[in-house]
């Protein structure tokens, strides 16, 4: 349904375009794009407006869905960089025990998936020859976001009792809910690593991240939106960009082996 690929699309635009607004309003580059870069010299700050015109412009093109094919690629190859060579050695180090870098290594992972995923929507045939064997790399970006989406029903599961806690006062039986996320999590990424039933799963995942995004992210972005210089306002784009990307996976049919979407 096109509507759906529409609104997908728009969410992870609104996501990217968000994450470049912070960065004039918190110091640094964010740690969700290039972790331990929140003390720049000033003589060098203009790396942080370059980074977020680049998100915001590249958002933007998303959102308005006007030439955002090539651009999309392009921030899936260097998100996928980023997590490679700027996320990975510095987690590797701290260890598992580091949460917030575990978290940022996931979600840069996933938002590469999106941009690859992106990418591919309606998409002309590339003329250029390296941008046609980037186009290559696009059919993996579903199962970027798949890896995200086991390793943190994983930590749901493992970690039940600490992460419940994050469940709001308001919201009964936290544990229970805990778990049940975590199921849903698990029980969404083997679909998409096995195909099965993935446009209906996949859309029942979207419909949970957005009550997410309504009941808990945006909950503590209101309550505490200085905690961590922003990362609540992390919390709620980024679940609408998981929430954007399982619609656009939902429309993805498994009998096109290009991996172009369609509408």
């Amino acid at each position: 349904m096109k509507h759906l690929l529409v609104t997908g699309r728009i969410f992870f635009g609104i996501c990217i375009a968000g994450i470049g607004v912070l960065h004039f309003f918190y110091p640094g580059i964010r740690p969700i794009i290039i972790p331990d870069l929140t003390n720049i010299p000033s003589g060098l700050y203009w790396i942080v407006y370059l980074t977020a015109l680049l998100l915001i412009t590249t958002g933007l093109l998303i959102i308005i869905g006007k030439k955002f094919h090539t651009i999309s690629l392009i921030m899936g190859v260097i998100f996928l960089a980023l997590f490679l060579f700027a996320h990975l050695p510095v987690f590797l180090p701290a260890g598992p025990e580091n949460r917030d870098l575990w978290i940022n290594l996931n979600k840069i992972l996933a938002l590469s998936g999106g941009f690859f995923l992106i990418s591919t929507i309606n998409a002309p045939r590339p003329g250029n020859p390296i941008l046609s064997s980037l186009y290559k790399l696009a059919p993996i970006g579903m199962y970027l976001f798949a890896i995200m989406l086991y390793n943190f029903s994983v930590a749901h599961i493992v970690s039940l009792s600490g992460l419940s806690t994050l469940v709001p006062k308001y919201i009964p039986f936290p544990k229970f809910w805990t778990f049940m996320g975590g199921i849903a999590l698990m029980g969404s990424a083997i679909s998409i690593f096995t195909r099965y039933k993935t446009e209906k799963i996949t859309l029942l995942l979207a419909a949970v991240l957005f009550i997410w995004l309504l009941s808990l992210h945006l909950y503590y972005a209101v309550r505490f939106p200085q905690w961590k210089e922003g990362e609540n306002f992390i919390g709620v784009i980024t679940c609408m960009a998981f929430c954007g990307i399982a619609l656009i996976i939902s429309q993805r049919r498994p009998e096109n082996n290009a991996g172009k979407i369609s509408s």
